[in-house]
């Protein structure tokens, strides 16, 4: 039976999602012994890699005599976009020797989630770790008070520079955005997102943008209290209350005292309705699956999907379709986690639902998420909110043993690079090697996870060295760290 939903005023069908696509490969699997000693080594931590983290101004910072002017930002995406755009916004307030207003975040227009910066980080902690690098305003000045989003949306602006190019340079922020400020006082940057370069910036400005994304952005208090109590649970099966109250925390205490913690997985399951649209693969789902998505594709994006030009199979083999939960269960067991393994499952909504994701649970039957650790009752404060769960997840994902992300993109980007920054293991999957492995029907199980070992041995949390053009919140170093 399918499932009809509401997307944008427009209906459409989702079907169920098919039976394990890899059938021999899926079987092998359910019948893998548990771990040896060898496998074990999975969960050992990284080494030291001969970097530390290193954010602080090579300068003492300070503040300019007298500020330009007030910077304000509209930033649109998801949380981890937006999150990067703060730290471009903090970045360019500081090249303008401006003031920085607290960002105004857009409502997303896929999950219609209206929470503001305020709702989501803990405001009064940005501004005091950045007091001394940049001026930040919670609001503009009275005397301001007309520059609004409704201000700019009405007409064309003489205060709203709606020109800035993909990753401009510091010099075109001087030549354009600083004239506007001097001679109004304020300058709205819409839209901002992606709209500061990755190179040949002085070393303080970098260092700048990492201060603000690895120290100055941490989440809201309760944010961060039901990600603790969600990690202990992790960490803690054992523990019967699962409220957050005194009776809880002193449980946890004791618990902590006289149990070793479990190690535990965070699986982020990139794989929604969008993601599954807009790569143009198939996933096995049939016909009525392939013309769900197509007419999916036709009403979103009038048909104009990059990768349609290309069959199936060259999509797989260059790495570019995202791994299905049934594909992410067959990595990990192949790498060598077992039916003991503890996986919480970070991500919002699955396309296929429970169904699809049927077969990753037949694998990790202790796998957990948001709903399964936590009452009805502590999510309250999250419901509905795409961007405090996206915040609870991120907290949880800093919090384990190992981070795997099902594809790349922003969140993925962010936590690897936060991840990096802190030398914790991240498990980067060789999206190019699956594809080709997944095509191959005749390959067996041995064969299989031998060539997914070997193509995962450097991916596992190695320190990369940024590449020109590349973001320095997913290669933190050399900008963001030190090396000895």
């Amino acid at each position: 039976m399918c499932l009809k939903l509401l997307y944008a005023n427009v209906v459409y069908f989702e079907p169920n999602a098919p039976k394990p696509r890899h059938l021999p490969l899926f079987k092998s699997a359910l019948q893998r012994p548990s771990a040896n000693a060898k496998q074990s080594d999975l969960w050992l931590p990284l080494a030291n890699q001969g970097w530390r983290s290193c954010a602080q101004s090579a300068n003492n910072p300070s503040l300019p005599q007298k500020s330009q002017g007030y910077i304000q930002v509209f930033l649109d995406g998801g949380l981890n976009q937006q999150r990067m755009g703060i730290c471009d916004a903090v970045a360019v307030t500081k090249i303008l020797n401006a003031t920085l207003v607290i960002p105004y975040l857009e409502v997303n227009p896929v999950w219609q989630d209206s929470s503001s910066f305020m709702d989501i980080y803990d405001v009064d902690h940005f501004i005091n770790v950045l007091k001394d690098d940049i001026s930040i305003v919670k609001e503009l000045p009275n005397e301001f008070s007309w520059s609004t989003r409704e201000y700019y949306a009405t007409a064309i602006r003489a205060t709203r520079i709606k020109t800035a190019p993909v990753h401009a340079s510091a010099n075109w922020y001087l030549e354009n955005v600083l004239p506007v400020l001097q001679s109004y006082g304020v300058a709205a940057i819409s839209p901002f997102s992606h709209r500061l370069t990755f190179d040949n910036l002085p070393m303080d400005i970098q260092r700048l943008r990492c201060k603000a994304n690895f120290q100055a952005l941490i989440f809201v208090p309760h944010i961060r209290a039901l990600g603790d109590a969600l990690v202990s649970r992790l960490r803690y099966p054992s523990i019967k209350n699962r409220g957050l109250d005194g009776v809880h925390l002193e449980e946890t205490a004791y618990t902590n005292k006289i149990q070793e913690p479990l190690k535990f997985v965070v699986l982020h399951l990139r794989f929604d309705k969008d993601m599954a649209a807009h790569s143009a693969c198939d996933f096995g789902g049939g016909k009525a699956e392939k013309l769900a998505l197509a007419k999916y594709r036709q009403m979103i994006w009038q048909g104009r999907v990059l990768n349609s030009q290309f069959t199936d199979e060259e999509l797989r083999s260059q790495g570019r379709c995202p791994l299905t939960p049934e594909e992410i269960g067959l990595l990990l067991a192949a790498l060598g986690f077992d039916k003991s393994t503890r996986l919480y499952l970070a991500s919002h909504k699955v396309y296929g639902g429970e169904a699809r994701i049927s077969a990753l649970r037949r694998l990790f039957p202790l796998m957990e998420d948001k709903k399964s650790l936590a009452s009805s009752e502590e999510r309250a404060g999250v419901k509905g909110k795409a961007s405090l769960l996206a915040a609870l997840d991120y907290y949880v994902s800093m919090h384990s043993n190992i981070f795997i992300s099902a594809s790349p993109g922003n969140m993925h980007n962010a936590l690897m690079g936060h991840r990096t920054y802190e030398n914790l293991k991240t498990i980067k999957p060789n999206m190019a090697l699956l594809g080709q492995l997944f095509l191959n029907k005749s390959l067996s199980w041995s064969e299989f996870q031998q060539a997914v070992v070997e193509g995962h041995e450097n991916r596992q949390g190695q320190i990369r060295i940024r590449k020109p053009k590349q973001s320095i919140y997913t290669y933190p170093a050399p900008d963001c760290m030190c090396h000895g």
